[in-house]
């Protein structure tokens, strides 16, 4: 009685990543929701480093505030919606649902790391004023991400607080479903990844990524930060990496690529969007009353992660039994609630272990011997 009455006091939290905080915010208080906007310093951070730091102030806000861990939101708006969708395809397990307004999540798409499957328990609704955006929308929803949209991006406050609000999270669904390439997250539900092993195929279980929609080239004088809406003319060199040895410097202007005048910095975007081969290509750039001519190439990046594993966890109760199929996986432990036991683990088809007690599980593969234990 005294656990439920501690949980009754506890109140949704709604983590914005950015947008018009104080309507957000007033709408939170409104309802009696706790609300955050994490810190926006991100200088010198992958964009990984930023969802960790993103995840460690929520946990941060969840000790010093009374939050129900179940009812925590993600919102965005604007330029962070990408930025939204991104977050969570790399921590669905730690959102009841998501809410999208305006934006694009054509970015997070052409990162190469958005996989569907992360998102079968993280219903996210998108709310978008531009119908050119509509077929993102489909591309997103065929690959298998729990999306929904809606017109405009201007709904109501209550509207869109009513949608969240009919989401809980389920620390433990009866499907955890989740495909990674990167070490740096590996917790799905009730699954953590242990070993990776690319070697370990399993046909049954494809990719879910959401293929890239540009064609991922760029230019081999290196890196560098700009903004896509600044109206030029040519392109604004905003900021270079910290160690960056190539011949641009910051507030330089490249104005021509490949004998093209360049209007603005969407212009140069499109044109490396549709370049789908590497070939020599001469950059104009001006620097103050300076005028470089640059011999370089465009040239095609590797993609990010291109090797993945997956985890397809389900208990079925009907048959008393937790299956787990996996890919690129070596070892990983399973957290069982009692209330589904007893029950046998069955991995890529061997039973491993007979679970009769909640809580951690081992599963570990030995040479090519499938094994089961409680965790030490």
């Amino acid at each position: 009685m005294q656990a439920a009455a501690a949980q009754a006091q506890k109140s949704p939290l709604l983590v914005l990543l950015g947008g018009d905080s104080k309507v957000w915010q007033a709408a939170c208080q409104e309802r009696g929701w706790q609300f955050l906007e994490p810190p926006g310093d991100s200088a010198g951070k992958s964009a990984d480093q930023r969802v960790q730091a993103l995840a460690a102030a929520v946990e941060e806000a969840g000790r010093r505030l009374p939050v129900d861990p179940d009812r925590v939101y993600l919102a965005a708006q604007g330029g962070s919606v990408s930025t939204l969708f991104y977050v969570a395809a790399r921590i669905p397990d730690l959102w009841a649902a998501a809410v999208a307004a305006g934006g694009s999540p054509r970015a997070a798409i052409d990162s190469n790391r958005l996989f569907a499957a992360n998102t079968a328990n993280l219903p996210v609704l998108w709310l978008f004023a531009d119908k050119d955006e509509e077929p993102l929308g489909k591309k997103l929803q065929s690959a298998g991400f729990n999306l929904e949209w809606r017109e405009p991006a201007a709904a109501k406050p209550s509207e869109i607080f009513d949608w969240l609000a009919a989401h809980q999270r389920n620390p433990f669904p009866a499907a955890a479903d989740c495909e990674t390439g990167s070490p740096l997250f590996t917790h799905c539900y009730w699954v953590e990844v242990t070993k990776f092993d690319p070697a370990e195929r399993n046909d049954v279980l494809d990719s879910t990524r959401v293929q890239p929609l540009g064609s991922g080239a760029v230019l081999a004088i290196g890196s560098f930060g700009y903004n896509p809406g600044e109206p030029g003319p040519g392109v604004l060199v905003a900021s270079l990496p910290e160690k960056y040895t190539g011949p641009l410097k910051v507030n330089d202007r490249i104005v021509e690529l490949g004998g093209k005048e360049l209007k603005n910095a969407a212009e140069y975007a499109q044109i490396l969007y549709r370049t789908l081969e590497e070939k020599p290509v001469v950059v104009m750039v001006e620097r103050g009353k300076e005028h470089l001519r640059l011999e370089t190439k465009i040239e095609m990046a590797p993609r990010a992660e291109p090797v993945t594993a997956r985890v397809r966890a389900q208990y079925l109760p009907e048959l008393q039994e937790v299956e787990v199929v996996s890919r690129a996986i070596t070892q990983m432990k399973l957290t069982l609630p009692e209330g589904w036991l007893p029950a046998k683990i069955n991995w890529n088809g061997t039973e491993v272990a007979n679970a009769t007690a909640g809580g951690c599980w081992l599963l570990d593969e030995q040479k090519e011997l499938l094994t089961g234990k409680r965790c030490q």
